[in-house]
């Protein structure tokens, strides 16, 4: 058992004797079996002790672990939590709060000692039992796999990995490994009691499957060792993936393209939103099929309002041909559209420029209505260039927010006007970017008074667009002048 177990810890864990390992010790058979192999092989090892403070053995529990670190010359740390307290306060489970609890405890200390890995006791029948429990709540690959030997990035450290040496041991040869040494485990009677689920899955099901399959503990261990190496190749799948489809990873955010996003198989973007989720929020744990599915549905089905709330805080933004996984604390990033600083308006001279924010610059000019002009408005798809009809317009030009009350007449609605407002729903523009989108306009000198020319990037005025009659031309354009 030693060879093979210092084969794992070299080959799967990728430890070295040189450099501490932060050992995570119960006091039961596995993690006892856990330091004294590594004791016999020579590892430096730091013994630390979580005491969850649920049973009356506990402090006895902590006094026994820090005997046996003192035996085998270790040094010993530990801490007592109020898991019941903690549950209560994040509404948790007492097994997810003892949990949560004993990680941090053990990742802050791997941290602090600078330990090369955190190690527990996990074994073979860990494993299996961990793969029938995401079986039976619903899992794809990424659960089915179970535990790996070693784990990095995990959420709570992007820097130190957590190793389980054991986990191709099963518990029978933990036992046998523990009587060959005279060591007596700590036995927790919580173990037995059937109101945790992991206990009935243990106690009940696993015996109830054995009556169909007496190998079927060794079938599920040896199903993830499968699943493990076929999600290797996934992972490269969804990589380069990843590559096409993401265009910014920000703080709390994520922006897809949503073209290239669609043309993923639809596995694929299941794959896509779950490392999505998991980047922008490390610390989630209820991600489950159901929220997978709303993200693809939204994706296919866009709502009305083009957002949803997606899951703890979580948010789906549609905007144009991007889709926007971000938290609801996120500041999202209005750069890459044109954006007039707050409560500012400005005087737009003919020629010349204007700039407005993020490098984003107006350029115009006055140029005479020849064929050249006017062919060149005919094959226009230039969404940020336009050619207006000067005539009956008094210059400058102005640039400013919309205002309460704006009224448009766009071109294309036969001369009919639209409050702005509703023409900036029904363009589709991103409502965060509407209120500092920058209006051209101009004002008449029939009547003095103002009219929007154009709103770059959507709809020009329907009563300056250029006609047979036009004799003179406003050519404008935005361009976004990148630094240098």
């Amino acid at each position: 058992m030693l060879t093979r177990i210092e084969d794992v810890l070299y080959d799967q864990c990728l430890l070295r004797k040189d450099l501490p390992i932060l050992v995570g010790v119960s006091g039961g058979p596995d993690s006892l079996c856990l330091i004294h192999l590594l004791a016999q092989l020579g590892f430096k090892c730091l013994i630390a002790h979580v005491n969850h403070g649920l049973r009356i053995e506990a402090g006895a529990e902590a006094r026994h672990v820090g005997g046996l670190a003192n035996q085998l010359g270790f040094p010993f740390v530990s801490v007592e939590v109020d898991v019941r307290a903690y549950a209560n306060r994040e509404n948790l489970s007492i097994e997810e709060a003892a949990r949560n609890l004993r990680y941090q405890f053990l990742f802050a200390q791997a941290i602090g000692t600078g330990a090369q890995a955190v190690a527990v006791g996990h074994t073979a029948d860990d494993q299996v039992e961990t793969v029938l429990m995401h079986l039976l709540r619903g899992s794809g690959l990424a659960g089915l796999k179970g535990m790996l030997f070693r784990s990095l990035p995990t959420q709570w450290s992007d820097e130190v990995p957590l190793v389980r040496p054991l986990l191709g041991t099963w518990r029978g040869q933990v036992m046998d490994y523990l009587d060959k040494y005279g060591y007596s485990p700590s036995i927790d009677p919580s173990n037995q009691e059937l109101d945790f689920y992991r206990n009935r899955l243990r106690h009940v099901l696993l015996p109830f499957l054995e009556n169909f399959n007496p190998h079927v503990r060794q079938n599920v261990w040896r199903t993830a060792e499968i699943l493990r190496e076929d999600d290797l190749i996934v992972k490269e799948v969804v990589e380069r993936a990843w590559e096409a489809c993401v265009l910014l990873k920000g703080t709390n955010y994520l922006v897809f393209s949503l073209d290239n996003l669609r043309h993923q198989p639809i596995g694929l973007q299941r794959y896509l939103f779950r490392k999505g989720i998991v980047l922008v929020r490390p610390n989630y744990r209820g991600l489950d099929f159901d929220t997978l599915q709303r993200a693809l549905d939204f994706i296919d089905s866009p709502t009305r309002t083009r957002q949803i709330d997606l899951a703890n805080g979580l948010r789906l933004i549609l905007e144009e041909d991007r889709l926007i996984l971000a938290g609801g604390e996120a500041d999202l990033p209005v750069s890459d559209w044109p954006q007039l600083a707050g409560g500012t308006s400005g005087i737009f001279e003919m020629p010349g420029d204007f700039h407005l924010l993020e490098g984003w610059l107006f350029k115009g000019t006055l140029e005479p209505a020849i064929p050249e002009s006017l062919k060149e408005n005919f094959y226009n798809l230039d969404p940020y260039l336009v050619c207006i009809d000067s005539q009956g317009l008094m210059l400058p030009l102005t640039v400013r927010h919309r205002q309460p009350g704006d009224r448009m007449t766009p071109l294309g609605m036969g001369g009919h006007s639209i409050k702005l407002s509703d023409l900036m729903i029904n363009l589709k523009m991103p409502k965060r970017a509407r209120s500092g989108w920058p209006l051209v306009c101009g004002v008449r000198e029939k009547d003095g008074c103002e009219e929007i020319l154009w709103i770059p990037g959507y709809r020009q005025s329907h009563s300056y667009r250029i006609t047979d009659k036009t004799h003179q031309i406003l050519r404008l354009q935005l361009l976004k002048i990148r630094s240098k």
